[in-house]
């Protein structure tokens, strides 16, 4: 990054800098910043940390109604096991000294930096090709396309690594530390995953107010710069209403050797918003984002804040979604994916964030939750393809906000809790 760069306002030079991601962006990153953010270390016994890798909710801050405010910075390092197979050709299984190796790695990060979007959240979750070299090859479902339209890549790599913190230097530095070419933290001295893992790929973004319209600037949305300043996503609306996110506790599995953990699907969208702001008018965005009923009345104001800790997804919009289609000729995202719920609660937990990765504008939609399948359910909903067949709603057109996307790929893992996390054997 070049002396070229001085004129960019800052946030956007931070998103760059993760983008990029190595040695160099996080040394002008360090040079544009003034350094490491002053962030607090963590404990030094780290039994005080949470067994679930995913208990993430009390460590974030909440906005003015309680929802859960994600951090702003975040990077997906998706990694392979280096010893995939001995001389003959099969896959081996990994070590005790590398799983060792492996925790203390983890273990570092967490005496580097506190757990909290000011310092460092992070988890592991392992793939079903991971798994596959113990023989379990039904510890967790291989990745599909979940629609008829779709074609996505499929992941399988070993594992993923996610990374977030409202510091874009702080997961850079991370980074860097889990790939081998950093030695401290914080004051702490690191250990890297180098000698275990090799990487295999990367993918990063960001969420929270200012930072979609900062980086507009990219294919999928239009040279008119419309996403709006106030808006946490591209898609100008939030996302993340408290009472429309599953809790941490129903998405534990609650038996079996990964009790205490959760499953992790990670899938990669594209974003065509050229006719969602060119064409489509105010009122249809709130009706494909929420519901019509939520246009009709104006219940949305601006990026949709005033709404509280919910989509307020009521019985007018979750007991209508036919006749919306028929009467309508059209449904809401919100609205369908309401119905996916089990004793009346979501069943998945969203933590997605936008992307410009390639130079294209994009969303890694992060969800975790109990079961793979809970997950399929909720996309299932979100389909809609029982519309598609009777009414004038299609197959994507006036369905949500289906043609506005499109998926690239898919992935499923297995986050296990913090005492297994490292390498984990499936049997025992």
């Amino acid at each position: 990054m070049s002396d070229s760069t001085r004129g960019i306002p800052r946030r956007e030079f931070m998103k760059a800098a993760v983008a990029i991601g190595g040695s160099a962006a996080l040394s002008a990153c360090l040079d544009r910043g003034g350094g490491m953010p002053d962030v607090e270390q963590g404990p030094d016994d780290l039994s005080t940390l949470p067994e679930r890798q995913h208990a993430w909710n009390q460590f974030l801050a909440t906005d003015d109604h309680d929802n859960d405010v994600a951090p702003r910075h975040q990077v997906l390092l998706f990694l392979n096991y280096v010893g995939n197979e001995n001389d003959a050709g099969a896959k081996t299984t990994p070590t005790e000294s590398e799983r060792e190796t492996v925790e203390s790695a983890f273990q570092s990060l967490e005496r580097a930096y506190k757990r909290s979007h000011d310092g460092l959240l992070f988890s592991v979750g392992y793939s079903p090709s991971y798994f596959a070299r113990f023989g379990a090859e039904n510890m967790l479902p291989k990745p599909k396309a979940l629609a008829s339209f779709e074609d996505p890549k499929l992941d399988e790599q070993d594992a993923v690594v996610h990374l977030a913190s409202d510091h874009p230097e702080l997961v850079l530095a991370v980074e860097e530390a889990l790939l081998g070419n950093r030695d401290e933290l914080n004051g702490v001295n690191v250990m890297g995953l180098s000698d275990v893992f090799e990487k295999a790929d990367r993918r990063t973004g960001f969420v929270g107010d200012g930072l979609p319209a900062d980086h507009q600037d990219v294919n999928g949305i239009p040279d008119s710069e419309p996403v709006p300043e106030d808006s946490p996503l591209y898609m100008g609306f939030k996302s993340g209403f408290r009472k429309n996110q599953a809790s941490e506790d129903s998405v534990t599995i609650q038996d079996g050797p990964f009790a205490g953990g959760t499953t992790q699907h990670v899938s990669n969208i594209s974003l065509h918003l050229d006719q969602w702001y060119e064409q489509d008018s105010r009122d249809q965005r709130v009706a494909k984002m929420f519901c019509p009923v939520h246009a009709e009345e104006g219940r949305v104001e601006g990026a949709g804040d005033n709404l509280g800790d919910s989509s307020g997804m009521g019985d007018d919009c979750i007991g209508q979604v036919e006749e919306h289609a028929r009467t309508r000729g059209m449904v809401g995202h919100s609205q369908k994916s309401a119905s996916a719920r089990k004793d009346d609660s979501p069943l998945i937990l969203r933590r997605d964030f936008d992307s410009t990765d390639g130079g294209e504008a994009g969303l890694h939609f992060v969800a975790v939750q109990r079961a793979i399948s809970d997950f399929e359910e909720t996309r299932e909903a979100m389909n809609g393809d029982d519309l598609a067949g009777n009414s004038s709603v299609g197959q994507r057109v006036n369905n949500g906000i289906l043609q506005y996307m499109t998926v690239e790929r898919r992935g499923n893992f297995l986050v296990p809790p913090r005492s297994r996390r490292s390498l984990p054997n499936p049997n025992r």
